[in-house]
This record gives C-alpha cells, sequence and structure tokens, in this order.
C-alpha cells in the first residue's frame, strides 16, 4: 500500500469518528427518541415559577410577633413591599399565618430557605415560596389599611337597648315565657320540689286609644 492510500484511508477514519462522535453527543443532548422514528428530541424548556416567586406564606407565627415585628425583623433580608398577617374579623386578633411580599424573587428564595423551621419563641415558622399563579388576586385587598375590630359590645347594647314596638316586645315575651316554660318541666320532671317566681311583664297592654274632642 502506498503512502498516498495510507493517507486518504486515515482521513476516512478521522472523519467516521467525528461524525460518530458528534452523534453520540448529539443523542445524549436530546431526551428522548420518538416513537415513529427520526432524529432525536429535546423536550421544551420551562422555566420555573419559583424563580419568579416574591409571595413568601409564613405559618405558626408566635403572638405578638405581628405587622410591625414582621416588618423590622424580615428587612434585614431585603426590600419589603407588602405585609398581611391572617386576622379574626370579629375579634381582630391573629391566625398565626400570614404573607409577605419582597421586591426581588432572589431574596424571597434566600428566606424561604433560611427561615423554614426557624425556631422563633418556641414556634418552628413554616415559610414556603407561593407561585405567582397561585397568588389570589384578593390578597393584598386593604392591606394598608389599619385593622381595627369592631367593638361588638357596643353593638350588642345598641341592639338590645333599641326601642322596639309592640308586636316586636310582645314577640320577645314569649319567647322568654316559652323558654321559662320549659325551664319549669325540666324541674318537675327532676323531681324538685321548687315554686318558681312569677315572671314580671308577661302581660303587656296594648297601648290605649286616645279621642280627641272636637
Amino acid at each position: 500500500m502506498g503512502m498516498k492510500a495510507k493517507k486518504s484511508m486515515m482521513k476516512k477514519v478521522k472523519k467516521g469518528s467525528t461524525e460518530l462522535t458528534a452523534s453520540v453527543r448529539k443523542d445524549e443532548a436530546a431526551d428522548f427518541l420518538p416513537l415513529e422514528g427520526g432524529p432525536a428530541r429535546k423536550l421544551p424548556i420551562t422555566e420555573n415559577s419559583d424563580n419568579k416567586a416574591t409571595v413568601l406564606y409564613i405559618g405558626r407565627i408566635p403572638h405578638g410577633f405581628y405587622e410591625n415585628e414582621m416588618e423590622a425583623f424580615f428587612k434585614q433580608f431585603g426590600e419589603i413591599r407588602k405585609i398581611r398577617i391572617a386576622r379574626n374579623k370579629k375579634t381582630g386578633k391573629s391566625k398565626h399565618f400570614g404573607f409577605l411580599q419582597f421586591a426581588s424573587s432572589e431574596v424571597a428564595k434566600i428566606v424561604a430557605e433560611t427561615m423554614h423551621n426557624y425556631l422563633l419563641y418556641e414556634h418552628l415558622l413554616q415559610v414556603q415560596l407561593i407561585p405567582p399563579e397561585r397568588v389570589h388576586p384578593k390578597l393584598w385587598k386593604g392591606v394598608n389599611r389599619y385593622y381595627k375590630p369592631s367593638d361588638w359590645i357596643q353593638i350588642e347594647r345598641k341592639r338590645q337597648n333599641k326601642e322596639r314596638t309592640f308586636e316586636e316586645h310582645k314577640k320577645l315575651v314569649d319567647g322568654i315565657l316559652k323558654r321559662e316554660q320549659k325551664r319549669r318541666r325540666k324541674i318537675e320532671a327532676a323531681g324538685i320540689d321548687y315554686v318558681c317566681p312569677e315572671f314580671v311583664g308577661s302581660e303587656v297592654s296594648a297601648p290605649k286609644k286616645i279621642r280627641f274632642e272636637d
């Protein structure tokens, strides 16, 4: 075999090994082979929604760790946009969970990794990232307003002391008498010899009509 034949053979071997290496790398980079045949394909790259998440769920919030305390503690990580603690509408007390929004998604991810299961006032905080598509549209409604619970004692006082019509007063007295009769039957059924005092004000007289002389 001459020198020219050897050189041409070496070129063919190198070319074949290069093509084989390229095809192997291409197959390794592919994710699956289609059933109908053809070249290997890759799955479409979907961006993780957690990379854009800026809202955090914080659970097991201890008593006394409210909006001001939470802002003072978490602002060491970065800029805070919104804070909301779930509260009882009637009493205004904390439900021990809330939500926190940072200006940066990277900061929110660091807080979720750092503060999850963090021991605070004998409570293990539960911190999780909320994907943007799972954030409720009304989550931040009224978050900038100071929450003032209703004075239910004053509301009940007004309801009890309001002026009633004759029909409303009669309905109120009938309900009291009905409960009184039920209580007396229970006392008699228990074999207790007890004389219940009479209920004062059970008989309500209708208002008199005044006739004016011409």
